[in-house]
């Protein structure tokens, strides 16, 4: 810690004000600044170990997603097969991906006939209350401007 901050781990003048003022606020930052004050110089090794925790945690999640680079294991009729079945699933997953992919184009269009029709069908409406003299008639069925629908 800088000792020459204003607010650092201490009875400081500032951090006894702050703490004055958390208490007088909301007695929770009161308490917070409190345990700041009296522990805060632990902090740095607190904070060290707990990112030497998650980087274990997380390294561990690293290594199990790399099958695919998973050293050989010296049976060689096993490791043929692993890759043998490994080389399946990935074709497994580009066919499915390819159908996802078909899947996703099919109801693009889908949506796009739906949308024209419903706006060739607000053409003709259209075309049909002019043609009438009459107002346009919105979907809610009041009378109004286009503008407004």
């Amino acid at each position: 810690m800088n000792p020459t901050a204003l607010i650092r781990p201490a009875w400081t003048p500032a951090t006894i004000a702050l703490m004055v003022i958390g208490f007088m606020v909301f007695w929770p930052l009161g308490l917070a600044m409190l345990a700041y004050i009296i522990w805060g110089d632990r902090l740095d090794g607190f904070k060290r170990d707990v990112n030497r925790a998650t980087d274990g945690f997380f390294g561990g999640c690293r290594k199990a997603s790399a099958w695919k680079r998973a050293p050989a294991t010296g049976n060689v009729a096993f490791d043929d097969w692993r890759t043998a079945e490994l080389n399946r699933l990935e074709e497994e997953r580009r066919k499915l991906d390819a159908m996802r992919d078909e899947f996703d184009g099919y109801m693009r269009e889908l949506r796009r006939a739906k949308d024209q029709e419903e706006f060739d069908r607000f053409m003709a409406e259209r075309k049909r209350a002019q043609a009438s003299g009459g107002d346009v008639i919105d979907r809610r069925g009041k009378p109004g401007l286009l503008d407004e629908v």
